[in-house]
């Protein structure tokens, strides 16, 4: 049984950091697709950060050179860490992985991804 248990969230302050955390069972995340997703209210579900399991990673447009995503094989947890944060930051953040498809492809689309955490909540307040 797959599990994604995210952790990290909360509320800061614009130009704050915050590191959220996803620890992963029954799913090793150094030979999957990983990923981090948001959804704020009202909006859809959005692609933050997807990394491979060769290392390689895609970022959104909108969180270049403020977020970061590294992972612990170890401990089977992967990292996001988050600087700078914006009101727009503001959502639910979602860990997600994937162990199907094309092990190089660094998709976006939330239906490219088997397995979801419960999320954590980020609030950025100004």
């Amino acid at each position: 049984q797959v599990q994604l248990v995210e952790s990290g969230g909360g509320s800061v302050e614009v130009g704050g950091s915050l590191r959220l955390s996803c620890a992963a069972s029954g799913v090793g995340i150094s030979t999957s697709r990983m990923g981090w997703f948001r959804q704020a209210p009202g909006k859809e579900r959005e692609g933050v950060v997807v990394i491979d399991k060769f290392g390689n990673t895609r970022y959104a447009d909108s969180v270049k050179g403020r977020f970061t995503v590294t992972r612990d094989n170890a401990k089977n947890t992967l990292y996001l860490q988050m600087n700078s944060l914006k009101p727009e930051d503001a959502a639910m953040y979602y860990c997600a992985a994937s162990t199907r498809g094309i092990p190089w492809a660094l998709p976006f689309g939330p239906e490219e991804y088997q397995y979801w955490g419960q999320g954590t909540q980020v609030t950025v307040s100004s």
